[in-house]
C-alpha cells in the first residue's frame, strides 16, 4: 500500500514532467503539416509494394537488390533530394533461385515444402536419393559416415514436437509490457566476447570441413528443420558467398511437419526416397553491394548531419516485406513527407538504405567506416570471414564524426512505433519525451534507456555516434514472418506504417532544427588511445 508521501512524490513527478518536456522546443505547426501529409496523402504502401511485389526478395548481391537500389535512388532524386547515389562496398558473390521442389516418392507420394538455403548450389536437374538421418557436429562424426552417404539426401536435424497455438499469435505491446521496458536492468559483464568469437571460429572451421565432406562423398543434398511450425519455412543462408570457397551441396530448409514425417518413416525402418530439384545461380560478375544514399540539404547548419535509415536487403523465402521493406518504406515516406511540405531543415538530413544487414550489418558498418570512424586494418583479421573479425582496435575519427547529430533506424517489422530505445543515453530522454508528446494519441509514449541490438543503429553506436532504434509493436513479426516464406506484402499494416512514417518525419525535423546536436554518451573505451584524422585525441 502506498503512503501519503508516495502519492505526493508521484504527483510532483507528474507535474514536473511537462515542465521538463517544455524546455525542448516542439514545432507543432510543422507537426500539423507532417500529420496531414502522412495520413491523407500517404505513399508508404505503394513504396512497399514496389519493393516487394515488383522487385521481389532483395538478397544482398542479387540482381533484385541492385534494382531496388536503383529504384530508390531514382525515387529520391525525383523528390528533389541532392546527391542521390549508390555507394559500394566489397561483399562477395550474389545468389538467386528460381525453382525449388521436393517430392516424397516412397513410401508414399507427397509434395514436401522446402526452400533452398542461400549461397548453396542447385541440383542440375532432378536428383533422386534415399533420405538418411545423420548427426554431424565434429570431425569424428564426418569420419564415421565416410563412404556411407554417396547419393543420399541427409537430414541433419532432430524432429521437434509442435508448439501450441500461442506461438503464432498476433502481438501488440500492452501497457504493462511498455512499463517494463522503462525499467533499466543493470548491464552484466561483457568480457566473454573473445570466448564467443572462438566458438564461432570453431563452427566456421567445421562448416568448411563439412562442405568438403559433402562434395568429396558425392552427397545429393542436405535438409534441415525449419525453426517455425504450422508450415512456415524459416530459411536463411548456407554455402559460401566467397568465390574461392566450397559452397557444399544443395541445402534446403523443410517445413517442420513434413520434416518430422520423413524422420518417422526412417525411424520405423522404412526406406524414404525423395526427388529434389533446385534451380539456383551464383552471380560472380560484381562482388560489390550497394547502399542507397541521398540528402535534403540543410540551411545555416548544413555541415551538420541527421540521418535516417533501414536495411533494404532481405532473405529470399518471401519478398522481404516486414524485414525490411517496412522500415525502408517508412524511411522513404518520412523523407517524402518532409519534401512534400517544403521543410527547410537547418541541418542536412541524409537517408541511407543499407545492404548486407542480414549478413552482419555490413553495409552500415562500411558506411560508418568510410564517413565517420575507422579502426586499423589487420592483415591476419582480413583473412577471416567478416563475422569473425575483431574490430575493437583504436578508433580514428574522420571530420564528419564531430558534425554528426543522430541516426534513426526502423527494423522490427510492420508494427507502429510505441517509443524509442535510447541505448543508455540518459541525456536524450527528456528530448525524446518532448518529441513524442504530440503523438501520445497515436500510442507512442515510451522512452526506454535500455539498449536494443540486431540492426544498423549499432554501427553508429559502436563508434560513439548517437544511433537509435524505435520500439515497435511486433505483430506477427517474430512468430510468423521473420526470415520466412510468409514475409509478404499481405502482412504489412497500412495504418501502422503511416503512423511510423509521421513520427519518423517529426523526429528527423526536430533533430535537424534544434540549436545543439543531440547529446552523446561517452566514447567507447579502446585498448589504445584513439586519434582523429587531424591528429587530435579522443578520450
Amino acid at each position: 500500500m502506498k503512503s501519503t508521501r508516495d502519492y505526493v512524490i508521484g504527483a510532483t513527478l507528474v507535474c514536473l514532467a511537462p515542465l521538463v518536456a517544455a524546455q525542448e522546443p516542439v514545432h507543432h505547426e510543422i507537426i500539423n503539416q507532417i500529420r496531414n501529409e502522412g495520413f491523407h496523402n500517404s505513399e508508404v504502401m505503394e513504396i512497399a509494394r514496389q519493393l516487394t511485389e515488383e522487385l521481389g526478395p532483395r538478397l544482398t548481391g542479387s540482381p533484385q537488390l541492385k534494382q531496388a537500389n536503383e529504384w530508390t535512388r531514382d525515387e529520391l532524386a525525383s523528390w528533389g533530394l541532392d546527391g542521390a547515389h549508390l555507394e559500394s562496398f566489397e561483399f562477395g558473390r550474389g545468389w538467386t533461385f528460381t525453382e525449388a521442389s521436393v517430392h516424397m516418392i516412397r513410401p508414399a507420394k507427397l509434395p514436401l515444402l522446402g526452400l533452398p538455403k542461400a549461397w548453396t548450389p542447385g541440383t542440375d536437374g532432378v536428383v533422386r536419393g534415399e533420405a538418411m538421418r545423420v548427426d554431424i557436429s565434429s570431425a569424428a562424426d564426418l569420419e564415421q559416415h565416410r563412404g556411407k552417404v554417396a547419393g543420399k539426401i541427409l537430414f541433419t536435424s532432430d524432429m521437434r514436437a509442435m508448439a501450441d497455438g500461442a506461438d503464432t499469435r498476433f502481438r501488440r505491446h500492452s501497457d504493462e509490457a511498455l512499463e517494463q521496458l522503462m525499467q533499466f536492468p543493470i548491464p552484466g559483464d561483457d568480457r566473454d566476447r573473445n570466448a564467443a568469437r572462438e566458438r564461432f571460429r570453431k563452427r566456421y572451421e567445421m562448416r568448411e570441413a563439412f562442405h568438403q565432406f559433402l562434395t568429396d562423398e558425392n552427397v545429393a543434398a542436405i535438409v534441415e528443420l525449419s525453426s517455425r511450425d504450422y508450415g512456415i519455412v524459416r530459411v536463411t543462408g548456407g554455402g559460401s558467398r566467397e568465390p574461392d570457397e566450397n559452397p557444399g551441396v544443395t541445402a534446403l530448409t523443410m517445413a517442420a511437419e513434413h520434416y518430422n514425417r520423413v524422420l518417422r518413416h526412417i525411424a520405423d525402418g522404412e526406406t524414404v526416397e525423395l526427388e529434389i530439384r533446385v534451380d539456383a545461380e551464383f552471380h560472380d560478375t560484381d562482388t560489390k553491394a550497394y547502399n542507397t544514399v541521398a540528402e535534403i540539404q540543410g540551411t545555416d547548419l548544413a555541415d551538420e548531419l541527421v540521418m535516417v535509415g533501414a536495411h533494404l536487403d532481405s532473405w529470399h523465402g518471401g519478398v522481404g516485406a516486414t524485414d525490411n521493406a517496412a522500415g525502408s518504406s517508412v524511411a522513404l515516406e518520412a523523407i517524402r513527407i518532409l519534401t512534400a511540405i517544403g521543410a527547410q531543415p537547418r541541418r542536412t538530413i541524409r537517408v541511407a538504405l543499407w545492404a548486407g544487414e542480414e549478413q552482419g550489418l555490413i553495409g552500415s558498418r562500411e558506411f560508418v567506416k568510410a564517413h565517420f570512424a575507422s579502426r586499423p586494418e589487420d592483415p591476419e583479421q582480413a583473412k577471416l570471414p567478416r563475422f569473425l573479425r575483431d574490430d575493437s582496435g583504436p578508433l580514428t575519427l574522420k571530420p564528419d564524426h564531430a558534425n554528426f547529430s543522430a541516426y534513426f533506424n526502423l527494423d522490427n517489422g510492420s508494427g507502429k512505433i510505441r517509443g524509442v530505445w535510447t541505448q543508455e543515453n540518459a541525456a536524450v530522454v527528456p528530448i525524446f519525451e518532448a518529441w513524442l508528446e504530440p503523438f501520445h494519441d497515436l500510442d507512442a509514449n515510451t522512452v526506454s534507456q535500455r539498449n536494443t541490438g540486431g540492426t544498423d543503429h549499432l554501427s553508429f553506436d559502436a563508434v560513439g555516434l548517437p544511433g537509435f532504434q524505435f520500439i515497435q509493436d511486433r505483430l506477427d513479426y517474430q512468430t510468423r514472418t521473420h526470415h520466412t516464406n510468409l514475409d509478404t506484402y499481405d502482412h504489412l499494416r497500412e495504418d501502422d506504417l503511416k503512423q511510423a512514417s509521421v513520427i519518423m518525419a517529426s523526429f528527423l525535423y526536430h533533430a535537424a532544427m534544434r540549436d545543439q546536436k543531440l547529446p552523446r554518451k561517452p566514447m567507447p573505451k579502446e585498448k589504445e588511445e584513439s586519434t582523429t584524422s587531424q591528429g587530435g585525441t579522443q578520450p
